[in-house]
């Protein structure tokens, strides 16, 4: 599709399903997009919720989990409790290309003197490739999570391919309730101080009243790996 009919057909079911349940936002992906479309999912402190809604309509569906190797040990173990306890089939795990690798980063140090290079080589190429066969994606983004992330939509046009935000208008609370609704295992560094959780290296404890992504690239003027392209806070958007 032209990138012109990809942003329209993306702005169509956007205000389609502008404040939708996000069961009937996946559902519709599923549907519109069957065969080709994936999940993205990095396993951390609010994933479950998706991978679990996921999981109640096709438990097969493909589920892309990024290996950077600089990752926590406890999200690696968590990823392998979650599959378990939800029963899925389609989890894929990709690490970066080893030649990308020994080229920018061979002393595994890139992170120190610029993260947006280290996150391009273990974060950003590495999905590029996995998601090459994939006409779309579903994100786990939340507008309440940053101010770029303020006003997004449930579905947008990116990178020649759809991405579905099903949690866009979900708050804090509403999270933990469905998690303890369904007795989802919570990630075990949420209860050490980590509400948002990246690459060892680059994520740090966030304090009481902080911005629950205050502890991600601490100091250095970062917000986003490069996955997501951000956004800039819509005015007229409620909470923006």
């Amino acid at each position: 599709m032209a990138p012109d009919g990809l942003d329209a057909e993306a702005q169509r079911l956007a205000a389609l399903y502008d404040g939708a349940d996000a069961e009937a936002v996946i559902a519709a992906a599923l549907d519109l997009f069957a065969g080709r479309i994936a999940l993205v999912s990095s396993f951390g402190a609010d994933s479950a919720v998706l991978l679990a809604m996921v999981a109640d309509l096709d438990r097969g569906l493909p589920i892309l989990f990024l290996d950077t190797g600089k990752l926590f040990p406890a999200t690696l173990l968590y990823r392998d409790t979650l599959i378990n306890a939800l029963g899925l089939t389609g989890v894929v795990t990709r690490r970066p290309d080893a030649a990308d690798l020994a080229a920018a980063d061979p002393a595994g140090a890139l992170w120190m003197s610029d993260a947006d290079a280290c996150c391009d080589t273990r974060k950003v190429k590495p999905l590029a490739a996995a998601l090459a066969p994939y006409a779309a994606w579903i994100s786990g983004r939340k507008r309440y999570q940053a101010d770029t992330r303020a006003s997004l939509p449930p579905f947008e046009a990116e990178d020649g391919r759809i991405k579905v935000n099903p949690l866009v208008g979900w708050n804090r609370a509403r999270i933990d309730a469905y998690r303890e609704a369904r007795r989802l295992p919570p990630h075990p560094l949420v209860a050490e101080g980590y509400p948002s959780i990246g690459c060892l290296p680059c994520t740090d404890r966030v304090r009481p009243g902080e911005d629950e992504r205050a502890g991600r690239w601490r100091g250095r003027g970062k917000t986003e790996c490069g996955i997501h392209h951000g956004r800039a806070p819509d005015p007229a958007l409620p909470g923006a």
